[in-house]
């Protein structure tokens, strides 16, 4: 793997466990693609780290029991007028 891949997915990781951060907010911050965050975080950061793999698994996983929630909160707020 290329260096400035193995770069980027340790940002990457950091970044979401840090801010607990979803991953298309991942992605927007580094400009890459949600398929990419999935990628990296699935498959490559399990090579690299392992102990930041099961880190960024349970943010991951905690944001996705949430997100029906964060969905509903956000279609409120579209038809409250708000944003």
């Amino acid at each position: 793997m290329y260096t400035y891949i193995e770069q980027r997915v340790l940002d990457v990781a950091d970044y979401i466990i840090e801010n607990g951060a979803t991953v298309r907010s991942a992605a927007k911050e580094f400009r890459i693609s949600k398929s990419t965050v999935h990628k990296d975080m699935q498959e490559r950061l399990r090579m690299l780290n392992p102990v930041a793999y099961k880190q960024v698994k349970r943010v991951l996983e905690h944001n996705k029991e949430e997100r029906h929630i964060r969905g509903g909160m956000a279609t409120y707020r579209k038809y409250k007028g708000e944003r």
